[in-house]
């Protein structure tokens, strides 16, 4: 990728995650289970890992323990969705850090399927922050996307309120409450890399969407050692912005990678898909980022947005209706969306309609 590692001096972390009961949700996940991984080292008190993936748990328990009986109470079997369930977890463990990863994250599936990215991305997450409040969560990290700035994809938009929606908490809760923000996870489940490297043992061709198209990159353990710092060190109500580094040309990538079998594997370019863009950006055009203690971390402003605004989203809806009131969710977020007309969007609207 062209790009160095970076090394985090994580000792502010080890300060507020050592013997503190830890939550993540989304534990069986990339970037979940390697919160897990590196949040042990610290010595909390407790590691509760929550996912809704029964392989998955099996997976991160056998990551760390070299054994996975999954017979003990640090995993929990709990879709977010669930917000009784949730919050009768949070009553009985009492987490007191809470590091939110649980999401629907794969952008085209999301183009079809709307309706269900709101439900986890928008109401789970709204259920964990809520019953985060009311049992008096220290500090609450929600684990957010480069695809949040400027938003054009059910994914982005979706992210974009759940940040608000931390923000909106942190406005009346006791603890901290914010959101990180960063790119591409190289060796994530569905990422591009994984995707070619299957490509090529099939004997290609690699699948390239635009010859121009970039995105970020950061490995797993950067990104989330980033994570834990942005934790120690992010004011609430705010979004920390990781540090990614120059964004990859992924034509580029795709030749590297396609001249490492013989003959070379064709690539072939298959257009960008409904909500994609071009090049991601981490910050939106209307954001001033702001520094922080951390070189690599910044610091952005979200508009905050109350609960009582997405409990009641006309999911049943398949018609623009259920677009336009995304539209006005966003605009509540300075998003300047509102009153324009659906057509000049660049998001198809008729397409999230038609697929909810």
């Amino acid at each position: 990728m062209g790009r160095h590692l970076i090394e985090t001096d994580l000792e502010q972390a080890a300060a507020y995650l050592q013997n503190k009961r830890v939550l993540v949700t989304g534990a069986g996940g990339s970037i979940g289970s390697e919160l897990c991984r590196q949040i042990v080292a610290f010595h909390p008190a407790e590691l509760i890992m929550l996912d809704r993936d029964e392989s998955a748990l099996h997976a991160v328990q056998l990551s760390i323990e070299g054994r996975a009986l999954l017979d003990t109470p640090n995993l929990v079997l709990l879709d977010i969705r669930d917000r009784e369930r949730v919050k009768q977890l949070f009553c009985d463990r009492r987490p007191e850090v809470v590091f939110h990863a649980a999401a629907l994250k794969h952008l085209p599936l999301l183009e079809s399927y709307p309706v269900e990215g709101f439900k986890t991305n928008v109401w789970g997450t709204l259920a964990v922050l809520e019953a985060a409040e009311a049992t008096g969560v220290e500090c609450f990290v929600n684990v957010s996307t480069d695809k949040a700035a400027d938003p054009s994809s059910m994914l982005g938009y979706t992210k974009r309120v759940a940040e608000g929606l931390t923000a909106g908490v942190d406005e009346r809760a006791r603890g901290r409450y914010i959101s990180v923000r960063f790119g591409n996870v190289l060796g994530s489940r569905g990422s591009v890399l994984n995707a070619f490297r299957r490509q090529i043992e099939l004997g290609g061709p690699l699948t390239v969407t635009h010859p121009d198209v970039t995105r970020f990159f950061m490995t797993v353990e950067e990104s989330v050692q980033l994570v834990l710092q942005a934790g120690a060190i992010g004011e609430g109500g705010r979004v920390l912005v990781l540090d990614m580094g120059e964004p990859v040309n992924i034509a580029e990538v795709a030749e590297q990678l396609a001249q490492t079998v013989k003959p070379p594997c064709p690539i072939e370019f298959v257009g960008l898909r409904q909500g994609e863009k071009l090049h991601e950006e981490l910050f939106a055009q209307a954001e001033v980022p702001s520094s922080t203690v951390h070189p690599l971390i910044r610091s952005v402003g979200v508009p905050p947005l109350d609960g009582d605004r997405v409990r009641h989203f006309p999911t049943t809806l398949s018609s623009e209706r259920a677009a336009e009131a995304l539209v006005e969710l966003c605009a509540d977020m300075s998003l300047d969306l509102e009153g324009i007309d659906l057509e000049e969007l660049p998001y198809n609207w008729g397409a999230v309609a038609g697929g909810s």
